[in-house]
């Protein structure tokens, strides 16, 4: 694939996934900057209900979660490389950087709020029979569409065009912290770092499947965590 085909490719992809997301999510704070409400007293749902009727409800967020999926399978497809099954082991490290990272993220986060730096993130409001495996599901398109597309595919295709590490894990990480702007200026900030270790971890490992893994746990223990306690947050100071 030639160099051109190669950024044309990038444009393409990220126009149709995290690029655009992003750009939506940069919009989006840019809206509620401009808010008299400060951004501390704002909410947001990270999973909500799209329909009244429990049935065409399910049915959308099983379609917006494929979509997802959609995207990382996408990357994987246009790689056109030998994919790799996920290994054992490869939990092991998952969990690690899911303590590694979602611990100290949760501190950042309260700082964050108390400042006035993020809005009140609420994991989810959903509450019909099916919110659990729901949850789940999102945890798992969450992570598999994240990390295929922003650390495994964009990090080979901009080691194609000879970038160098430092730049290829900017890029990575930026990307990441772009489309979760929505959430607020720390949650931006956050993500970048997040994507800085991530994107890491994979240069010096050639590794994907823990990164999802971790993403998947983060996730899954912050939706499901939250709907168990009842959406209280109080023992957090919110």
């Amino acid at each position: 694939m030639s160099a051109k085909q190669v950024q044309v490719e990038i444009a393409i992809v990220l126009a149709i996934t995290f690029g655009m997301s992003g750009l939506r999510s940069l919009l989006r704070l840019i809206d509620d900057l401009l808010s008299p409400v400060a951004l501390n007293e704002q909410t947001v749902a990270l999973n909500s209900s799209m329909a009244d009727s429990t049935w065409l409800d399910l049915a959308l967020q099983l379609c917006s979660a494929g979509v997802l999926f959609g995207w990382g399978a996408l990357a994987i497809y246009l790689l056109s490389q030998p994919f790799k099954m996920a290994q054992l082991r490869d939990v092991g490290w998952g969990a690690g950087l899911a303590a590694l990272i979602g611990i100290p993220g949760l501190i950042f986060y309260v700082t964050a709020v108390h400042l006035g730096l993020s809005k009140e993130v609420v994991p989810t409001t959903l509450s019909s029979w099916w919110e659990i495996p729901v949850l789940l599901l999102w945890s798992a398109a969450n992570a598999f569409g994240e990390e295929i597309v922003v650390v495994l595919w964009l990090s080979t295709r901009l080691r194609q065009l000879h970038w160098g590490t430092v730049e290829i894990i900017a890029a990575s990480a930026v990307l990441r912290g772009s489309y979760h702007l929505y959430q607020g200026v720390s949650a931006g900030f956050g993500n970048i770092i997040m994507g800085i270790v991530f994107a890491y971890f994979y240069y010096r490992t050639e590794k994907i499947w823990p990164l999802v893994i971790a993403h998947f746990l983060i996730d899954a223990v912050a939706f499901v965590g939250y709907s168990a306690i009842g959406g209280n947050l109080s023992w957090l100071g919110l």
